[in-house]
């Protein structure tokens, strides 16, 4: 896997119907490390099944669109990360803590009181709906846990944060086995920072994600990106040009590493120093509320090609679709599987 030249994927999320999450409540806030029941428009006792229908719109809208390798849309999440790092064992269920998020603002996060440890299954129902749902091949994605330990306040490891790394990676490479025993083709961790907190990634992150998929058969991926769109326009910030953590992931046991690079216009030549890797490219701007033409993705599957050959490459938006609205992520979903085949075309004749 992927058989298919040029195939299209989705980073994780898609947009989540109105009549289930409260919008302006979302877009007006950080990404919430700890649970926020309050997004939810849906009463507790109807949520588990509005969630559902949620994610079969999903599916269907991928599949209309035409991508490759769907995933469930993480309908059921409040943010990429909470629903996983606040169900581990070693986090106190009463009260959280705070951490700077990547902008250096303080956020509400998981307060650390134990050990890191899974205590039951997580995503892995998830993977099952999905996997019941659609023929295409699925993807699902699980806060990696680099990122997790820096979206924690440690009262346990004593600062040692590599410690507290290798815990979150344990409880992920069991849930990683379970996801992929359940039916998935693509287990994606994502892990933003990495990117965020470069100096600190470089001394131990590459050991840490060897120890999430230690004895894990199946093909992963590692997402890494500056950050949602929407929440960078909301903040007034700007995004850099170039990765400050990127070709270290070279020497890691990932198989595929997705990146963004529509919005932040990267030079492609950093695709050179990633050899041994697939590379999940964004070529869809999450912050460009036009819908792009297949031609205009077309000019940047191009532009990635100076760099790598076309069988190590899958296309992606930037980052995930999570606040964009239905119309324009379906639209840009399309316009970016009709891009793919446009090259796809010339390549193959």
């Amino acid at each position: 896997m992927p058989q298919k030249l040029l195939p299209t994927t989705v980073v994780g999320s898609y947009t989540q119907p109105d009549w289930l999450i409260d919008r302006e409540n979302l877009n007006t806030r950080l990404p919430p490390r700890v649970r926020v029941q309050e997004l939810w428009r849906i009463p507790p006792e109807f949520l588990e099944a509005a969630q559902d229908d949620a994610t079969l719109l999903a599916i269907r809208d991928m599949e209309r669109a035409g991508i490759d390798i769907i995933s469930d849309g993480e309908a059921r999440r409040e943010s990429y990360s909470n629903r996983v790092s606040t169900a581990l064992g070693g986090i106190d269920t009463e009260s959280h803590g705070y951490a700077k998020d990547r902008s250096g603002r303080d956020n509400p996060v998981p307060r650390v009181i134990g050990k890191i440890h899974r205590a039951r299954p997580i995503e892995v129902s998830d993977v099952e709906f999905l996997r019941a749902n659609t023929d295409r091949q699925i993807k699902i994605t699980l806060p990696g846990p680099f990122t997790m330990t820096q979206q924690a306040q440690d009262d346990y490891y004593g600062g040692d944060q590599r410690a507290m790394a290798l815990d979150y990676a344990r409880a992920v490479n069991e849930e990683v086995k379970d996801m992929f025993a359940a039916g998935a083709d693509v287990v994606q961790i994502d892990e933003p920072y990495m990117q965020a907190r470069a100096e600190i990634a470089r001394e131990f992150a590459v050991e840490v994600i060897g120890e999430a998929l230690k004895g894990v058969e199946g093909t992963t991926a590692l997402h890494m990106c500056f950050g949602y769109a929407a929440i960078h326009a909301w903040q007034g910030l700007g995004k850099p040009d170039a990765y400050s953590f990127l070709p270290e992931l070279n020497e890691s046991a990932i198989d595929q590493i997705s990146i963004e690079a529509a919005q932040p216009k990267i030079d492609l030549a950093v695709l050179e120093e990633l050899p041994d890797k697939t590379i999940i490219l964004g070529v869809i701007d999450n912050d460009d509320p036009e819908i792009e033409s297949p031609e205009t993705v077309a000019a940047r599957i191009r532009a990635a090609l100076k760099h790598i050959s076309p069988d190590r490459l899958i296309l992606a938006p930037d980052c995930g679709m999570k606040y964009m609205s239905r119309d324009v992520a379906f639209g840009k979903l399309k316009s970016m599987a009709e891009g793919a085949a446009i090259v796809r075309e010339e390549i193959e004749g």
